[in-house]
């Protein structure tokens, strides 16, 4: 299992970082190592003194595939889910200052927290779906999967041009406008439409 991501998929969120607006896709990679499931909770790493939240919308790969055309794309995921992607955001300023590769501001161990999956088929309009995260029961992110600048089946087309696709693999799929950082003691919870999918305590 791979955990596949993108950067810069919404147009606020670039902004609101000062980085450009991409023409294509931004992709990273997160180990299987950074996977966290159950609700378990998040602790606030030794390496850092600035992790900040970045609430996303997660697929999960149903098939085996590689070059597959945008039009076939939305065949190979069947549920999604929602992330939080934790950045270490000083390392990856200081990476990013350097021109360096920002994996370890990204890649960390349980920096990938994945809530409960959902069948697509629940959701009126996957293309046009609302999400967002609380902390401590405040909403500090919205978005909608309209907005995207990439939209799934793009997203499943392009990373299938460079990677095999296999069941089981994620796409963090980008985040929008409205990150921020975490303290221990916060209390995360990620709503898809309005159903609570994931919850993470930082600790």
């Amino acid at each position: 299992m791979k955990i596949l991501a993108i950067g810069r998929n919404y147009a606020a969120h670039a902004k609101e970082l000062n980085n450009p607006v991409p023409a294509e896709p931004v992709i990273f990679m997160k180990p299987a190592s950074s996977l966290m499931r159950d609700d378990k909770p998040f602790y606030y790493p030794d390496f850092s003194k600035d992790i900040h939240y970045e609430v996303e919308v997660v697929l999960k790969i149903s098939g085996n595939i590689k070059h597959i055309e945008e039009k076939f794309a939305a065949k190979y995921y069947q549920e999604l889910s929602l992330g939080i992607d934790f950045t270490a955001r000083d390392l990856q300023q200081k990476c990013k200052e350097k021109g360096l590769p920002w994996e370890i501001a990204k890649a960390f161990d349980k920096s990938a927290p994945v809530g409960n999956f959902i069948d697509k088929s629940s959701l009126a309009d996957p293309y046009q779906t609302t999400f967002r995260l609380e902390k401590n029961g405040v909403i500090v992110q919205e978005g909608n999967t309209a907005n995207m600048l990439f939209n799934f089946d793009s997203l499943i087309s392009h990373l299938s041009r460079y990677f095999t696709l296999n069941t089981g693999d994620l796409i963090f799929t980008g985040t929008p406008a409205g990150v921020g950082p975490v303290a221990i003691g916060d209390k995360l919870e990620a709503y898809l439409e309005d159903q609570l999918l994931l919850t993470c305590e930082v600790r």
